[in-house]
Order: structure tokens, then sequence, then C-alpha cells
């Protein structure tokens, strides 16, 4: 992640961020530019979201981009997700038309910058949310996706999968992934 920018009180921030250029994570206080991603990163968030679309159509499902901040309320925290899904209806925070307070799956595309947090203090952060049950970590200059989901209320599960042939069944959500589809756009090195 890149530097914290400054300290700014909540509503500070909101306003800033309503009117910037560019995204900025808020945590307790501190707000941190989110680097700018990849045109690979674009395309596998991209396809993700519109995969989820598709699959989620007829049922009580609805996938959100990165453009939505998910509030976490118990650290003081505002960070926004690559790809999101809610059960049911989304719940903003209070008159907030840009927080969704109870996302069940996130979905994060990693970059060298950015792969630490996501797998840690995000995560971490994330598992204070109670809606949230599946999070997907997924790589991209390789067909590899890191699935953990919620099997009870202290445990975690984790399944590595790797491959285009292989497919994600999601726990939480109605869906199956396949690698090969999430990756369809991605010219990998030999």
């Amino acid at each position: 992640m890149v530097a914290t920018t400054t300290k700014l009180t909540l509503d500070e921030y909101r306003d800033r961020e309503a009117t910037s250029e560019v995204r900025h994570e808020y945590r307790n206080g501190e707000v941190i530019e989110v680097p700018g991603g990849s045109i690979s990163h674009s395309r596998i968030a991209g396809v993700l979201y519109s995969l989820l679309e598709d699959l989620l159509e007829d049922s009580d499902c609805e996938p959100f981009n990165g453009e939505l901040r998910i509030w976490i309320p118990e650290r003081n925290q505002g960070t926004y997700p690559d790809v999101m899904a809610v059960v049911g209806e989304a719940v903003l925070n209070g008159n907030r038309t840009d927080e969704i307070l109870n996302p069940t799956l996130v979905a994060e595309v990693l970059s060298p910058s950015t792969s630490g947090y996501d797998r840690g203090d995000k995560f971490a952060a994330y598992r204070t949310i109670p809606s949230f049950r599946e999070y997907l970590l997924i790589e991209q200059d390789q067909p590899a996706i890191e699935h953990y989901w919620k099997i009870d209320d202290s445990s975690w599960q984790l399944q590595e999968i790797r491959g285009l042939e292989s497919t994600i069944e999601l726990r939480h959500i109605p869906a199956q992934l396949p690698l090969q589809q999430i990756y369809r756009r991605i010219r990998f090195e030999s």
C-alpha cells in the first residue's frame, strides 16, 4: 500500500473522497491512497463482476464492483474491494449511498503492493463483519485463487485452486466460477 497521506476526520475524508479522482481507504483517521491497478487486474475484476451478475440474476444475491466502499464499523475503516456480493438487500451505512455494511462475498485481485495487506490486516478487518462469509484472493500472473469460507463462528476453511480447468464452488453464494472464465482475457507468460 502507498504511505499514509494524512489524518482526517471521517467527515473530512468522505467529503474529499466524493470528489477525488484517486480512491483512498480510511483506517481510523488515516487516509491511504489505493494504488492503481494493471490491465490484468481490471480485466479479472471486470470479468468476475460480470460473471457473478449473470450467475446471480435469479437469486437473492447481488454483486457490486469496486466503486462502493465496505464500511467496517468495528475498525472505523472504509475499504474498496475489487468485487463483492450481498445476500438479500444491501445495508447502507446510515444515509450513505456509497458504503455497504453487509457483504457476504469479497474478492480481491492481488498485486505485489497489496497482497500482504489483502491476506493479513484487510482479511482480519473483513472478518469483523457479521455477514462476511467468503473471500477470494485472485492471482494476476497465474490461474490461482485462494478461496476462504466461514464454517462456523470462529473457523475458516481454505482451498487453493489452481489451473484453468478448475472451478470454484462458492459455499455461501449460489454460484460456481470456472477459472477458465475468470481468466479468459488474460495471456499468461510461458
